[in-house]
Order: C-alpha cells, then structure tokens, then sequence
C-alpha cells in the first residue's frame, strides 16, 4: 500500500504542475507579460510547485529532513538525471553568459545554503528572510540585466487561445492536485521508511526528489520534441536556484527547519556541492562549450553513484 501511495502521491504532484504550469504560462501570456519574464519567473515557479508543497507540507507535519532531503535530492537530480538525459537527446551548446553569470551566482548559492546549513543543524526564519531576499535580487538582475536571454517558453504559443474560464480551471485543480498528491505522498513515505527501517532522509533524497524533478524532465523532453533546441543549462540551474532560495526559504519562514539526520549535511549535501563545482569542468572537456551525449553519460553515472550509495 505504501508504494501505491507514492506512486499516486507522485501522478496527482506531477498532474498538479502541469496544469498549474499550463494555467499560470496561459493567463501570463494573455496579458501580454514579456516572455523572459514569463520564462524566469512563471515557468521557473510551476515547474517547482511540487517541490514547495510538498517541503512545506513535510515541515508542517514534523519532518523536517523530508522537506530539505527533498530539495538537497531534486537539485541533483535536476543538474544530474535531467540534464544528462537531455544531453544525450540532444547536445545543448552553452552561451558564454553560462560561466560569466550561471554558474557563479550558482555557486554562490550552494556554497551559503550549505554553510547555512552546516553551521548550526537548521534553518531559522532569519536565515528564511535571508533566502528570499537573495532570491527577489536575483530575480531583478535577470528581468533588468538579462533581458537578452533565450527561454524555453517559445513552445506554448498556442496557450495564447485558452480562455479565462480553462485558465481558472488549469490553476484551481492544479492547485487540489498539488495539495492532495503531497499529503498523499507524504503518509506513504514516512509509512515505508518505517516499514523499510530506513530513514525519511533517504526516502526524501531518492523517490521523493525524483517524483518532483519530473516536471523539469518533461519540460525539457517536450522542448526538444517541438525541435526548440535554445534550452541552455541556465534554465536548470535557474530552477536549482529557486528551490534553494524560494522554496526552502519560504518553508523555513513559515516552520523553521531542524535536521536531526546529519547524513543530510555531511553527505548528501557534500554531493550536491561537488555536483554544482563539476558543471564547470564539463562544460569545457571533453566538447567545448556544449554538453553532448560523453557529458550527460557522466552526469547520469553520478546520479546513480548518489543514489546506490544511499541503500
């Protein structure tokens, strides 16, 4: 029953972001907001949904290593899983705005959500503060300082006919679904971690953090079938961004975060970090400002080192 209650918990969060994905893209659209806005803010926030309901909820309830297992496990999976798949698709050719601004804004947010983190086992509604105000700035530079950037978005053209009323319909149930497939889909792990003797750390990490990462695979598979190949790894970095910044950072103001499992921190974090310095590199070698089928294999193997090494 557990792994029926994931499974279900996983299908209403996945169904649940894609109509509030859909809703949100459509009404932005109909009133004309530009679209790099629409890419850096709507997409950004909709494909993360599942992640911040499901954080929230986890704090809400008492589980605190879920809600950061949770983020620390879909920020890997989405710079590992994700964009190795991609890449192995199709090669994404990086602009020279990735290693002049990307990547180290990303690195400077990993680097002070870990020591945040580390320092003292939690995250208080200070450091919460902290996280979004980081996160509104970030927010500035790209709609004031990066205007010129190439988003995905391109695809949903046809979302400009969706009336008002579908709109409504696409957010209103996207929301239920959200709500519904995390209370779901919590019971269910925290009911197989105990059964399994594991903890809600490795539960969190691994099938949580891959059921929420589906929606930034799916976003990006259905790119490529459209033939938009102007996906660049900043738009997944962006994501990391705002689950590290926006989603934890809520969370923690809302219910301050206590870790009582430090595999989260002397572990699963020390790979997170290790991921986001191995970006760089692969950027270079062995393909030159692009990321090819040599470099998503490599991404993709360290995904699944990450994940054996937990069980």
């Amino acid at each position: 029953m557990e792994f029926l209650a994931i499974i279900l918990g996983l299908f209403f969060l996945i169904k649940g972001g894609e109509f509030l994905f859909n809703g949100s893209l459509s009404i932005s659209m109909k009133l004309e907001i530009p679209r790099f806005i629409v890419g850096l803010t709507i997409v950004s926030f909709a494909t993360s949904a599942p992640e911040l309901v499901v954080s929230i909820q986890s704090a809400f309830k008492g589980y605190p290593d879920l809600a950061l297992g949770n983020i620390v496990g879909s920020n890997i999976a989405n710079l590992a899983l994700v964009m190795g798949i991609v890449a192995i698709i199709s090669p994404i050719k990086i602009d020279k705005e990735f290693y002049k601004y990307d990547w180290p804004i990303m690195i400077f947010v990993t680097l002070l959500f870990y020591l945040l983190i580390e320092t003292n086992d939690n995250l208080s509604r200070i450091e919460g503060t902290v996280f979004i105000i980081f996160l509104l700035a970030y927010l500035i530079f790209l709609v004031f300082y990066q205007k010129s950037r190439i988003t995905p978005d391109e695809i949903f053209d046809e979302e400009k006919t969706t009336s008002y009323f579908r709109i409504f319909y696409l957010i209103v149930v996207g929301g239920f679904l959200l709500w519904l497939g995390s209370e779901v889909l919590i019971k269910g792990a925290i009911s197989l971690a105990s059964k399994l003797g594991v903890s809600e750390r490795i539960i969190s990490v691994s099938i949580i953090a891959f059921g929420t990462s589906i929606p930034e695979l799916s976003t990006s598979i259905i790119a490529i079938l459209n033939k938009e190949h102007n996906i660049s790894v900043g738009n997944l970095i962006g994501s990391n961004i705002f689950d590290m910044l926006g989603v934890i950072g809520l969370t923690s103001i809302l219910s301050p975060i206590i870790i009582s499992d430090k595999g989260l921190i002397n572990s699963d974090l020390v790979w997170m970090v290790s991921l986001a310095f191995l970006i760089l590199p692969l950027v270079f070698f062995p393909n030159k400002m692009k990321f090819g089928k040599a470099e998503g294999l490599i991404l993709i193997i360290f995904y699944f080192l990450f994940i054996s090494r937990l069980f």
